[in-house]
């Protein structure tokens, strides 16, 4: 694969998780408020750190997985972006053998492509993922019936997110083929982009609009990790009446970002699958990245 093509794939994951805290959402951490503890600075440092990790030519997912994390944690001190590892990587892996080919990949090339990574998934994966997830010790995440991340893995990373379909939505995406992402997720950010040239404040409303999406049709998982599924089922409750709104008004949104920072209310899987969207969205489209938001 030509180096250029290798640096789509690095460049992408970067403007994705920029715009991950260029976009304030409410709950999440971002330029203009800091939250949990981080600012976006860690956010930054973690994807400039991490790139080459995710985007290392003819790596297996797993010790994408594993590097990433462990060069994030480094360069930021905290877990800021395993979630998005998590989902990233198989994508990187699918898009590098889709870009290879010499022609623009579709949505449906996409699908393709990371289900047949998917199905190579094996134990070495899965033991580099478990690795990485200790590393970062994410917050709330309890014990599983099987294949506990406190233990080591018997069976390949695929069945090990396969186990865990129901109560978490990354490994919702590795059992599903990721149609939340290639399916709802990019339908979602096209729709909300609308025709004609993209800018800076069109992108930004169609981050928004997509995360909205994301967190009012399923609970995050992060946020049922740490304080049940009671409360992350009102979560979605509470964003379907800010999902149906024709306009967002930026006060009202900054009014709702106070309560949830202050509970300690974080729905950072909602963010998860809004950055991984906005990745495979500019490996599918690199004219995206030339709406350049983040400067550093």
């Amino acid at each position: 694969m030509p180096d250029t093509r290798i640096d789509t794939i690095a460049d992408a994951f970067v403007w994705a998780c920029s715009l991950d805290v260029l976009c304030a959402k409410p709950g999440n951490v971002s330029i203009q408020t800091p939250g949990h503890g981080m600012t976006a600075r860690h956010f930054i440092a973690s994807a400039k750190a991490s790139r080459d990790a995710i985007a290392a030519r003819g790596a297996p997912v797993g010790e994408r997985i594993e590097r990433a994390v462990s060069m994030s944690m480094t360069a930021a001190g905290c877990n800021t972006n395993l979630g998005i590892v998590l989902l990233c990587a198989p994508l990187a892996h699918a898009f590098e053998n889709l870009l290879c080919m010499h022609f623009t990949p579709t949505a449906h090339d996409a699908h393709v492509a990371v289900r047949t990574t998917l199905s190579r998934l094996d134990l070495a994966d899965a033991s580099a993922a478990y690795r990485a997830i200790a590393l970062a010790n994410p917050g709330g995440l309890g014990e599983a019936p099987s294949q506990s991340v406190g233990t080591a893995p018997t069976v390949d990373l695929l069945c090990a997110m396969s186990l865990a379909r129901d109560r978490d939505s990354i490994a919702r995406q590795y059992a599903s083929g990721f149609v939340d992402v290639l399916g709802y997720g990019l339908s979602r950010l096209h729709t909300a982009l609308g025709y004609g040239p993209v800018d800076e404040p069109r992108l930004l409303r169609a981050v928004l609009r997509t995360w909205l999406g994301f967190l009012s049709h399923w609970p995050d998982s992060h946020i049922a990790r740490k304080h049940g599924i009671a409360l992350a089922r009102k979560v979605t409750r509470d964003a379907r009446a800010w999902h149906t709104r024709a306009t967002l008004d930026p006060i009202e949104l900054a009014a709702w970002d106070t309560a949830p920072k202050r509970d300690g209310i974080n729905p950072g899987t909602s963010a998860d699958l809004t950055v991984a969207t906005l990745f495979a969205a500019a490996c599918l489209d690199p004219s995206l990245l030339h709406v350049r938001c983040f400067q550093n």
